[in-house]
């Protein structure tokens, strides 16, 4: 049958009747099946349309999927069109036609190479494509046929052209028939590449498999289709065209009931993405059958109480939809219970070790992984009262960013700050949020308990340690600082004899300064057993700058005699800090001794004081060799020491007296050119009238 017998068998009305639609059975059968599975393709295409834009992902996928799903609307919807057309004008206008014919070969021109492009996309994303030049191959394999036959697309747009809108394909060409059937066949090896992947879920093969399969369908019907129209001619064939829709719209299909199980293209998770845009299209689709049951009942009815009619019926479902929604609202909300219990087990077990910092990491990346968010950033602090946080929180509001607060009672204590993949947060995703929300300070409660209790047990095993300690320090010291100081006085009594040898007073002077070394070191394990008292506690205050001058003035003699400058550098003005002139005299002591043992002859010491408002800043900046990457995490422990005749306790000793008067010590090394140390103390000002520490 040709297009002349088919226009005049079809579409033009029947003289015996009036019929439009003609009389023969089997005619309008066939017709109502084109109608059918044309507005179906351009709906499902039009749908996938509507779904890219309202989740608005800036990638490449979307956007060659999105083009895609244009060109198969532009196919589907023109050929639509032109059917409609003909079953309303009889002989429709030329100029109508040809716009209808360009939009249609132009849409499915393009449909090869998108389909390919696509692929290749998804591909990138799955590492199976994995260099640029390898990308650049595949979109050229894409691309280059379109180009190469485009000759052909220019014949068939060619006004006076034969226009077949039952067969498009034929008119542009075997080539293109071929092309098209080879891209068919390339998207079903991806899908099963896709399908070989591993780590995929059950959910996600599925979804490869059935479209892999869908592609090979279609790739073999719609060859066999092709060459039964070139041999027998378009018109034996045109009873397989329902068989060939199905199978064209198969992937849309496979897609959609695929999307909930496998969130495919992260979608699953913007459920209110898929029911927006699925209750929008029943309503249009209703509100379509209400005009054309309007138009059918003319005849016997006013179309405008039809349409009222019809309109109104949907209100007897009310109850029905009430339970309904009463049944799914109740199971929506339990499943969302028992996911943010999910969510927090295994939070709650990151909180038991009692590390704050680990916890906050681990909770942005569970709730990422389990509610598939792009980011999720948690921001821990009191932000209630903040105007910067508020006019923050206001500009992303607009946003794709969401924000959740998390709040203990009436105290806010931080905010949980997330970017969904596409346009917005989904509501159960939404729901999830802010119960997870309302849990996280209960988590965070949980481990600063947990941290606190560590903290308790390591001092007091620390306590217990140094008790130890004291009790050897005491012992060494009753058994040694007696005979040590005998054998100084007697020592001392020879020095002062004239009969004594120049030889042996050279040699005595030796013993001595070994002897004072030892008793040195004897008074340091002394004061680092001896117990201190945390936060703060200790009375005393004291002015920084004369205690740093008396201690420069104690080490200048000893500075000079290694050679080394030592330098006192002060803000003028009092600087009273809330410690004793002991504890601070003891930390300074012993940093400063550090620089000048560190730096070689020639070197520089400088000790220099800085006041802010309520702090007191000391820098003990050298210029020696510096301390090396791997030892300064272990500096300030214990007995640990990198010198021949030291004990490992200066550094110690500052830190336990700084934790006494709730003071800060920051090292910093290399300072310049690969060299240098840079110690900064910090101790909180006190007021003049009383020993309290100026508020912050």
């Amino acid at each position: 049958m040709d297009m002349q017998e088919f226009s005049c068998t079809w579409y033009l009305p029947c003289f015996r009747c009036g019929n439009r639609l003609g009389c023969q059975p089997d005619v309008r059968a066939l017709l109502y099946l084109r109608l059918v599975y044309l507005t179906a393709g351009t709906l499902l295409a039009f749908f996938w349309m509507v779904v890219i834009l309202g989740h608005r992902r800036q990638r490449n996928l979307e956007r060659v999927f999105f083009f895609l799903c244009l060109a198969l609307v532009s196919f589907f919807g023109c050929r639509l069109l032109a059917l409609n057309a003909h079953l309303y004008y009889g002989t429709p206008p030329s100029g109508l036609l040809t716009f209808a014919w360009a939009c249609l070969s132009l849409g499915l021109w393009f449909v090869p190479s998108l389909l390919v492009h696509l692929h290749v996309e998804y591909a990138e994303l799955r590492e199976l494509v994995q260099s640029a030049k390898e990308k650049w191959e595949w979109l050229a394999v894409a691309y280059v046929p379109a180009v190469a036959l485009s000759p052909q697309l220019m014949v068939a747009l060619r006004v006076g052209a034969d226009r077949d809108f039952d067969a498009p394909s034929h008119a542009l060409g075997v080539g293109f028939q071929v092309w098209l059937v080879i891209s068919i066949g390339m998207a079903a090896y991806w899908q099963r590449k896709f399908g070989q992947l591993r780590g995929g879920d059950a959910a996600e093969k599925s979804l490869f498999r059935g479209l892999r399969w869908d592609f090979v369908a279609l790739a073999a019907f719609l060859a066999v289709f092709m060459y039964m129209q070139h041999r027998v001619g378009s018109g034996t064939v045109s009873g397989f065209e329902g068989l060939l829709a199905i199978l064209v719209l198969a992937p849309f299909v496979t897609m959609i009931r695929e999307v909930q199980r496998f969130n495919f293209l992260d979608i699953g998770r913007q459920r209110n993405l898929i029911y927006a845009v699925f209750l929008t299209f029943v309503a249009l689709l209703y509100l379509s059958l209400v005009r054309r049951a309007s138009l059918w009942l003319d005849p016997y009815f006013p179309p405008e109480a039809t349409a009222a009619l019809l309109l109104f019926l949907p209100v007897i479902f009310l109850e029905p939809l009430q339970r309904m929604m009463r049944r799914l609202l109740r199971q929506t909300a339990q499943t969302e219970l028992d996911r943010a219990q999910k969510l927090m087990g295994p939070i709650n077990e990151v909180a038991r070790r009692g590390d704050q910092d680990k916890l906050a990491t681990y909770c942005e990346e569970w709730i990422a992984e389990q509610l598939q968010l792009a980011e999720v950033k948690l921001e821990l602090g009191d932000y209630q009262n903040n105007p910067a946080w508020r006019t923050a929180r206001l500009r992303q509001v607009g946003g794709i960013t969401e924000i959740f607060e998390v709040h203990r009672g009436l105290k806010h204590v931080g905010r949980l700050r997330v970017r969904p993949h596409g346009a917005m947060v989904s509501g159960e995703t939404y729901a999830g949020l802010e119960l997870v929300s309302e849990q996280l300070p209960a988590a965070f409660d949980l481990c600063r308990l947990i941290e606190e209790k560590l903290q308790l047990e390591r001092e007091l095993a620390e306590r217990e340690r140094l008790a130890l300690v004291g009790q050897m320090a005491a012992s060494i010291s009753h058994n040694l600082k007696n005979p040590l100081g005998s054998i100084k006085t007697i020592l001392q009594v020879q020095m002062e004899s004239a009969e004594l040898p120049p030889g042996m007073r050279q040699e005595t002077q030796i013993v001595l300064g070994e002897i004072a070394r030892l008793s040195a070191k004897l008074n340091q394990l002394l004061q680092f057993s001896r117990p201190g008292v945390r936060g703060g506690s200790t009375a005393g205050r004291c002015d920084m700058g004369q205690v740093a001058e008396q201690v420069v003035n104690v080490f200048r003699h000893e500075a000079e005699a290694k050679g080394v400058e030592l330098e006192l550098r002060e803000n003028p003005g009092a600087c009273v800090v809330a410690a004793s002139a002991e504890a601070v005299s003891d930390i300074l002591s012993n940093v400063v001794l550090n620089a000048i043992e560190a730096v070689d002859r020639g070197g520089h010491v400088c000790v220099a004081l800085r006041r802010s408002d309520n702090e007191c800043h000391v820098a003990i900046v050298d210029d020696g060799p510096g301390i090396p990457a791997g030892l300064r995490e272990k500096i300030q422990q214990p007995f640990f020491t990198t010198k021949a005749r030291g004990t490992g306790l200066g550094l110690a000793i500052v830190q336990r007296r700084l934790e006494e008067v709730n003071g800060k010590l920051e090292v910093r090394s290399p300072v310049e050119n690969g060299r240098g140390t840079r110690f900064s103390l910090t101790l909180r000002l006190t007021s003049s009238a009383n020993n309290e520490p100026v508020e912050q």
